[in-house]
């Protein structure tokens, strides 16, 4: 019998926080604008019952202030009275009031109308000593109606009472004590229609509160329905919506913003996919066809050849010399596309120093070599010579192609004996650093706009018909610009003064120190 295993571990959390318990659930599952309209009602909803109590409680508080400085005034008015005195003033009592006079034996002579009795009953006054009234003398307090067989108020009612103790007018001796009470119903029902009134306001304002909070909460929340119909939009694949804007200065027009510049930074991405996808297509598709024509040719004459059809030696000279061409072409092909590669690959350039205006001076040599009708100038900013020695520090061999490429440009792409120039001219980058700019100049036929702006492209040419007759690929000015983009510089086109295309490079300057050549990549494979 084998060992339990340890436990399993316990799962992850999840990873936007704790999920809500079930006594919450049923919040998270309501609307937005519910909660906000419910939160709101409840807020008001709370603040007005604070202000009805604290309104309550003042008015009450008041009052019963008026009632005490009653019982305070009629108090006075008893304190000089004797017992009998007090009974003979019986019947010009006040109709609310009850007076309760003990002796100091205990007996007890009340003093109430009997209107006043039958509506509120009498209070239920506690027996005190003497201590207990002198200490109370002048405190008004609050007793409840007597309750017996023998009382059924009309409306019972709680009472406020003054005590005080009674002297002798001979003696000055304390003979007893009065109670001088009045009843609060008035107040009580004063504070009931109070209540029901503040009840009534609250409720409408409450609901008041609630309608006018939906309706400001939808109107708020419209932005919200618009944005999530442009998602909705935006998911069923038009990435050309846009949310409406705002004022910034809102929560929802700061986040139309956002979602504006990051819905446009998705449909540039998605622009420059969908582009690089399709540039990767025509590539692919453009070196297999041109890789299919030398390799056709090969083909069908290695396929003449064994049929026998070369039966003369001239023949079988010359079916090998195309045999040869094809191949060359096919090599210098696959060299193009591995010069690619390796630059695409980001691979850094060796880092010697590299004189430009010997460079320029050996392409001018080489344009002149193809055809001698042409003349090729080597000069400085305006014409003139070349500013001294103009170094960068860069890969030669690179930097050689680059002006190799731009020459068969020339040469293949303008008219014999046309005119061309390799001008040399001190610059600045974008960042402010030294540069080298590098122009080649010449007077043929140019181009438009449209083919400057595809010139680049792989596989690009001019002639719409893709024809060979010049011999290039289509590659050689994608290598340039790989080339110069490798060197940290930039290349661009513009025609030239007069008529004919201008192709100009930037190269930062990278000064060199001296020594040894410092190398990044000194060995390429």
């Amino acid at each position: 019998m084998t060992a339990p295993g340890p436990p399993p571990p316990p799962p992850p959390p999840p990873p936007y926080g704790r999920p809500v318990g079930p006594p919450w659930s049923w919040w998270q599952r309501i609307t937005l604008r519910a909660r906000l309209v419910a939160i709101t009602s409840l807020v008001l909803a709370a603040g007005l019952g604070v202000a009805a109590l604290v309104t309550t409680t003042v008015v009450s508080n008041y009052l019963v202030g008026q009632v005490d400085a009653s019982l305070t005034e009629t108090a006075q008015r008893v304190d000089g009275l004797g017992v009998g005195q007090l009974q003979q003033a019986a019947g010009v009592l006040p109709s609310d009031y009850y007076i309760l006079t003990r002796s100091a034996d205990g007996e007890s002579y009340p003093l109430v109308q009997s209107s006043t009795e039958s509506a509120y009953g009498v209070p239920d006054i506690p027996a005190m000593s003497t201590q207990e009234i002198e200490a109370a003398s002048g405190e008004p307090f609050t007793v409840s109606s007597r309750t017996g067989a023998d009382q059924h108020p009309t409306t019972p009612t709680d009472w406020r009472v003054i005590t005080l103790p009674l002297q002798s007018s001979l003696t000055g001796q304390t003979v007893g004590s009065a109670f001088v009470a009045l009843p609060l119903a008035d107040i009580h029902q004063t504070l009931q229609i109070l209540v029901r009134t503040l009840a009534a306001a609250a409720l409408a304002i409450v609901t008041l509160g609630a309608v006018v909070a939906h309706l400001a909460v939808q109107r708020s929340l419209r932005p919200l329905r618009e944005i999530e119909t442009t998602a909705a939009g935006i998911a069923a694949g038009d990435l050309s919506r846009r949310v409406r804007p705002a004022p910034e200065t809102t929560e929802v027009g700061s986040l139309a913003e956002s979602l504006n510049a990051m819905l446009a930074q998705i449909e540039r991405a998605f622009e420059a996919q969908e582009a690089s996808e399709a540039r990767m297509r025509r590539f692919v598709s453009d070196a297999s066809h041109e890789l299919r024509t030398p390799v056709a040719a090969i083909r069908g004459y290695g396929e003449l050849y064994r049929m026998g059809a070369l039966q003369e030696p001239e023949h079988v000279a010359d079916t090998m010399a195309r045999i040869e061409d094809s191949a060359r072409r096919m090599g210098m092909l696959v060299q193009d596309l591995l010069s690619l590669a390796r630059l695409d690959e980001g691979r850094p350039v060796r880092r010697d120093r590299v004189d430009l205006g010997r460079l320029a001076r050996d392409a001018a040599q080489d344009l002149h070599a193809l055809d001698p009708s042409r003349t090729v100038d080597v000069v400085g900013p305006d014409g003139g010579d070349v500013p001294g020695d103009v170094v960068v520090v860069g890969d030669e061999d690179r930097l050689r192609q680059v002006m190799t490429n731009l020459i068969g440009n020339v040469a293949r792409h303008t008219p014999s004996g046309t005119a061309a120039e390799i001008v040399l001219a001190p610059a600045t980058a974008s960042d402010g650093a030294p540069a080298v700019r590098v122009e080649v100049r010449d007077h043929g036929p140019g181009m438009g706009p449209e083919e400057s702006a595809r010139i680049f492209e792989r596989f690009y040419r001019v002639d719409s018909s893709r024809t060979r007759e010049s011999g290039g690929s289509g590659l050689g000015m994608a290598i340039v610009a790989a080339i110069v983009a490798a060197h940290g510089g930039s290349v661009g086109v513009s025609a030239t003064d007069g008529g004919g295309l201008t192709v100009g490079v930037l190269l930062p300057v990278d000064r060199y120190d001296g020594g040894s050549s410092p190398r990044a990549a000194s060995d390429r494979t």
